[in-house]
């Protein structure tokens, strides 16, 4: 259900805020959900999207854990079929790897192994991605490992309202869920937020600027990087169509599809390591169901095949920028 708030029912604020906002909502509205992670408690988490959660919900409802987490993504999976709605945070994306025996052999397995007796409401909150100079393992962009496990949803939103929307959905969504917040958006950009219980579909697509001539095709931290683009473009005459996906399992294959019939030509651009992500998954797609309309080959701009650069400025050329996106837009555009 897409609930949507009045225009002017309303407030300003930034990605964090946002998050913050949809958790104290899910708290107060459902007894059954729970947020538990590694400093989520008395600190409010290491960016502060828990902050405030404990003091009004109570130790019971908003608990700190030890730094453990396969034990943080076990004990969800066994509230979660409890009949709690667990809400986990791991710090990190990058810390996420010892919990993955927890994920690739029991979380997403719970409906086909019960023959769908059994549902596994979690939901998995992690920062990720970079931007930001931190150390390693602190920028990391794991989300492929999760969209190729059966069973598991993946979302990862852009924008404000998207986050509080998006977030709520997953909450509220009867299978586990992963969702990764940008940590380079957390602050930096503000909008206006629909207030109360406000939410979007998983499985939606956004179109970000409509365009003719390329589709480009993005996700998170990498969608103000293609808007960038997309007007530097413009000033060149060429129309650019940004599709933000928000989750990528569901995927929506009708708006990527639609979209470059319209173009015929696509860029797909994430920074994680170029080798297996999930920009190939994409790619593949519309090889697959609309080579007949394409143009040009589908040209990827992403992250490195190495582990992500920590502190220095190696990162400026790891991360994909507007400037590197341009010139595969010019690319497609000259083939």
């Amino acid at each position: 259900m897409t609930v949507t708030a009045p225009k002017t029912d309303t407030k300003t604020m930034t990605m964090i805020a946002a998050i913050n906002n949809a958790l104290d909502l899910a708290l107060e509205g459902d007894d059954t959900v729970h947020i538990f992670g590694e400093d989520v408690g008395v600190m409010g988490g290491v960016f502060r999207a828990t902050d405030g959660l404990q003091a009004k919900y109570g130790i019971d409802r908003v608990f700190d854990t030890p730094l453990a987490e396969a034990a943080i993504v076990g004990m969800g999976i066994g509230m979660g079929l409890a009949g709690l709605k667990p809400v986990a945070e791991i710090q990190f994306a990058g810390f996420l790897y010892p919990a993955l025996d927890q994920v690739l052999s029991h979380l997403g397995r719970y409906r086909h192994r019960t023959r769908s007796r059994y549902h596994l409401p979690m939901v998995v909150r992690a920062p990720y991605g970079g931007g930001v100079h931190t150390p390693e393992q602190h920028a990391d962009s794991p989300e492929a490992i999760l969209a190729h496990t059966p069973g598991i949803k993946v979302v990862i939103p852009s924008t404000p309202a998207d986050a509080k929307g998006l977030l709520l959905s997953a909450i509220n969504d009867p299978d586990p869920v992963f969702f990764f917040e940008a940590i380079k958006l957390y602050r930096s950009v503000k909008e206006d937020v629909p207030v109360g219980d406000y939410r979007i579909p998983l499985g939606k697509a956004r179109i970000v600027t409509e365009g003719d001539d390329v589709t480009v095709i993005c996700y998170g931290g990498m969608v103000e990087v293609a808007q960038k683009a997309a007007a530097a473009a413009q000033t060149a005459g060429i129309g650019v169509e940004v599709i933000d996906l928000r989750t990528l399992v569901p995927l929506d294959t009708d708006t990527i599809l639609a979209s470059v019939q319209k173009t015929g030509r696509a860029v797909v651009v994430t920074e994680a390591p170029r080798t297996g992500g999930f920009h190939s998954e994409i790619s593949a797609v519309i090889a697959e169901e609309a080579i007949e309309f394409l143009r040009a080959p589908i040209i990827r701009v992403t992250g490195f095949d190495a582990p992500y650069p920590p502190f220095t400025a190696i990162e400026d050329v790891y991360r994909p920028n507007a400037v590197r996106v341009a010139r595969a837009i010019k690319a497609v555009m000259g083939y």
